[in-house]
């Protein structure tokens, strides 16, 4: 086999996602199988160079992992003709004026979502990629999770007969700061710095539901900022400027609903931090990140309404499970895997930056709906 390099300049690998999904579980993990193989002969290594504002903090990186390349020059990376890849999981506020350097550069990209704070500034940069002709990526990894591709599976299957609905739970509780660390950087609720849970989670949802149930054609919205204030990284107080909790109805391309509830301020009871149900003529099912649970229509219980008797139906156990029957990757490796086979061999590629844009405007709407009290439609967007 022939060892083909490509090099990627990795911007924001101090961040928690940055590093422990990006870095760590898929392009170390792509390093330590071998590479990837193309298929053709040939094998993919990647070259990484980790890009970023502190250089202790990327000198450590690169020391815990024999990693001999890293820069706090943004500008004099992009200038290197031998970076092919431009990686960008830096804060929201920061990512489009980098973005936008690393495309003149003429560098393919593939980053982080939210694209852009605003649609305006996301759609310009699908637009500038385009007349780049670089090839541009926006990750999407909900999509490559065991749960949601087993849901995929019934999907494709013919399982629910007419889908009816969906309903989706995301969420846990993100301490304060005060009495005990918070688990996400303060960043996130300050809505000046591209904090909101709106924004970041609702082009999670855009895609998701577009992919396997179908476009959101409306959406209604209703956000809250349930702690007024926390404590930062140094223990300071701060004001909660940004949303922490979000409740979306969205109506979806041939006619079904879909609830989805976001907080940071809810404790879980429920069997995975994210979960879907589905509900149709023939068939339902819940699913996570990793399991899914299904109950046909042959198969559904008849319960009876009675609050002055105890339940007595074992409801959860009336569920069945639906095997692996295959080996699942982590979903950020599997999706960096197919964006540099796009890269290398030119393969099918359609989670680009104008599919970034989609999440930003759904975001983006979800917020004004809110402001203004009304179900708002959501166009088809285009170049």
């Amino acid at each position: 086999m022939t060892r083909r390099t490509v090099r990627i300049a990795m911007n924001g690998v101090t961040g928690r996602m940055g590093y422990r999904q990006h870095l760590v579980r898929s392009l170390l993990a792509i390093r330590e199988q071998g590479g990837l193989d193309l298929a053709d002969g040939d094998v993919l290594w990647p070259e990484l160079v980790l890009v970023g504002r502190r250089e202790h903090a990327l000198r450590a990186i690169a020391d815990r992992h024999a990693l001999t390349e890293t820069s706090t020059d943004l500008d004099a990376v992009l200038a290197d003709d031998t970076i092919d890849v431009y990686f960008d999981a830096q804060i929201t506020s920061a990512r489009v004026e980098a973005l936008k350097k690393a495309i003149a550069a003429g560098k393919h990209i593939y980053t982080e979502k939210p694209t852009a704070t605003d649609l305006a500034g996301a759609l310009e940069l699908a637009r500038l990629a385009a007349a780049a002709g670089i090839k541009h990526g926006v990750v999407q990894d909900k999509i490559f999770l065991p749960g949601l591709l087993k849901l995929k599976r019934l999907i494709d299957g013919g399982f629910f007969g007419e889908v009816l609905s969906v309903r989706g739970e995301f969420g846990y509780w993100v301490f304060e700061g005060d009495w005990q660390e918070a688990q996400r950087p303060s960043w996130n609720y300050r809505a000046e710095d591209g904090g909101g849970i709106v924004v970041d989670m609702f082009p999670h949802w855009e895609y998701v539901l577009n992919e396997l149930f179908g476009r959101v054609t409306s959406v209604t919205a209703q956000v809250a900022t349930h702690i007024p204030r926390r404590w930062d990284e140094d223990g300071k107080p701060y004001e909660a400027t940004a949303d922490d909790a979000a409740y979306g109805i969205f109506q979806l391309e041939g006619g079904a609903i879909a609830q989805i509830n976001s907080s940071w301020t809810v404790r879980v009871n429920r069997d995975e931090l994210v979960e879907f149900q589905v509900d149709g003529t023939h068939g339902s099912a819940v699913a996570g990140l990793r399991n899914c649970r299904v109950q046909h229509r042959s198969a559904t219980p008849k319960p009876v309404w009675n609050p002055d008797l105890p339940v007595t139906e074992p409801f959860r156990d009336q569920w069945q499970e639906i095997p692996d029957n295959a080996e699942f990757d982590n979903g950020f490796k599997a999706q960096w895997e197919l964006f540099l086979r796009h890269v290398a061999l030119d393969e099918p590629y359609h989670w680009d930056l104008l599919a970034g844009a989609r999440g930003v405007q759904l975001a983006e709407l979800g917020l004004r709906s809110c402001a203004e009290g009304r179900r708002l439609d959501v166009p088809e967007l285009a170049l």
